[in-house]
């Protein structure tokens, strides 16, 4: 759907958009009933205000999660590989804009956009007197960094797109140009601010039911990692350390967490732990939309063995380049990767007509995409219908997605203190960077270049959709040696494919381009209010 045709579709009423984020139900996604309130009397209370963007945790990140987000970010960057028609044309660098998924996170993108515009500029004319000003500033600062997301994805995936901050300024003029990348940037740093102004500031405590939603350090965590992206490291170093002292967050397993570990990341008793920063909230309402899909389309299925409650899985493989990563010793290895013979006690699979403990069958049995190996991260096993972690009737799951972690700031915060430098041996930047190590693990270092954080990076956010982003940020050449190297075949036959520069940009979807023309102009500039 073209972006101003898909917003002019979607701001509807304040009303409908109310419905339409209040249409999940079940704890975080709870909403009064609709059907008995009034449009002029909807916003009455705090709850409801807190409440109204609940749904952009999950319902407008669906599309852009459930398949798109790994097929480009995972696939194209050679972390993983699939052979599935749907989600492999980056493995080889032909997608097109014809492409469903392509497609799919577009209006997924879109509708974020979208629906945090309805909040941030209407939100406010439609709430009762006696709701709090703390609780509606909040709300609006979710939604500003809800699009401030939405457009850091967009501008990393198509380069230049149309900046919307008023869906109903192009009601009746749908046709609209993209604007320079520059502006795009601009907008996504002040948003980012806007939320930091608004949002409420608190420290992430075990009592995980509150961390939910995004706060001012979460706003300041993204808007320090959109500045790295702009090579502003003084920016960057200055914004990491501003949450690095606060203490809102912590490393899962590390020093000051010491009773758990990088595994207990992914596990569905560890939704919005101390390290969680923003995630997405799946929520298994019976309806399709809401949860993940990633128990099924990373674990393994076989016939014989199965680490979902579907009757497929394995859609995506780690590729042959992956496999070897990372050194025995690294904790994270049997964390983000199955090999042959590992037992997982905490993983329950299903072995024939019975249930039990996983252990990983030999490489040739694995199933999937007989990459021999299968993705650990984010797959958690079978279910059996329990209140807490079940399955909803596509096999669809509960556990979260994370879009930052705490690890990935303190590796932000060792790159801005490096700037770009060839090594550094700063006490502040060695800190965070050894601590994500030796949460690992890892014996500590005493001098790290770029390379080494950038190899890290790779190693703790693997499967996560950042390793894509990554090598786009790095100089063209380099990344397309990096990546013309990679095995991107299967376990028996590999394979390699050279990148030109321009698939480092995605095509913008088919009848996106018949419906807005301007989209194939060059960008213009944009003026800011």
């Amino acid at each position: 759907m073209n972006p101003l045709y898909s917003i002019k579709k979607q701001f509807l009423p304040i009303l409908a958009i109310a419905l339409f984020l209040g249409a999940c139900s079940n704890d975080f996604t709870n909403r009064p009933s609709e059907d008995t309130i009034l449009l002029d009397s909807y916003y009455a209370t705090d709850q409801q205000v807190s409440t109204a963007t609940n749904a952009m945790y999950n319902r407008t990140w669906f599309q852009f999660h459930n398949k798109f987000f790994f097929a480009i970010a995972e696939i194209g960057s050679g972390n993983m590989m699939s052979y599935s028609s749907d989600v492999n044309a980056m493995r080889n660098f032909s997608i097109t804009g014809s492409d469903a998924e392509l497609l799919a996170g577009w209006q997924s993108l879109w509708a974020n956009v979208a629906q945090a515009n309805s909040i941030i500029n209407y939100l406010e004319q439609r709430v009762g007197p006696n709701v709090s000003e703390d609780v509606l500033q909040n709300t609006i600062g979710e939604a500003y960094f809800m699009r401030a997301t939405a457009y850091f994805y967009l501008v990393r995936l198509w380069g230049p797109v149309p900046i919307i901050e008023n869906n109903v300024n192009f009601a009746s003029a749908p046709l609209i140009n993209t604007n320079r990348v520059e502006d795009i940037y601009q907008l996504i740093e002040r948003d980012y601010q806007q939320a930091i102004d608004r949002l409420y500031d608190r420290v992430r405590t075990g009592n995980y039911t509150d961390n939910a939603k995004v706060t001012k350090g979460s706003a300041k965590s993204m808007l320090a990692k959109v500045y790295l992206y702009q090579q502003k490291y003084s920016d960057a170093r200055a914004m990491a350390e501003d949450v690095i002292s606060s203490g809102e967050f912590k490393l899962l397993g590390g020093s000051q967490l010491p009773g758990k570990s990088f595994a207990d990341l992914f596990t569905y008793p560890n939704n919005n732990n101390e390290e969680s920063i923003f995630a997405l909230q799946w929520k298994n309402v019976g309806v399709y939309g809401n949860a993940s899909n990633c128990n099924t389309q990373f674990g393994i299925s076989n016939g014989t063995v199965s680490t979902s409650n579907a009757s497929y899985g394995g859609v995506f493989g780690p590729s042959q380049d992956i496999l070897t990563l990372y050194t025995t010793d690294d904790l994270r290895r049997r964390e983000t990767i199955m090999f042959p013979g590992a037992t997982y006690p905490n993983v329950l699979a299903k072995i024939g007509s019975a249930f039990g403990p996983l252990v990983v069958p030999p490489a040739d049995q694995i199933g999937g995409q007989n990459a021999g190996a299968a993705i650990k991260k984010y797959c958690i096993g079978i279910v059996n219908g329990a209140a807490t972690g079940s399955a909803d009737p596509w096999a669809m799951m509960e556990n979260n997605t994370y879009i930052m972690r705490y690890a990935e700031l303190l590796l932000i915060h060792a790159e801005a203190i490096l700037a770009g430098g060839g090594s550094t041996s700063d006490a502040s930047a060695l800190s965070s960077f050894n601590a994500v190590r030796t949460r690992a693990g890892l014996s500590p270092v005493t001098s790290i270049t770029f390379n080494d954080i950038f190899t890290e990076r790779r190693k703790e956010l693997a499967f996560e959709g950042d390793y894509w982003f990554d090598l786009g940020r790095i100089p063209r050449a380099q990344a397309i040696a990096i990546m013309a190297a990679q095995n991107r075949g299967d376990r028996l036959t590999a394979q390699s494919f050279t990148p030109e520069e321009s698939d480092f940009i995605l095509p913008y979807p088919t009848n996106e381009l018949a419906k807005n023309p301007k989209l194939a102009e060059p960008p213009v500039p944009y003026t800011f209010n």
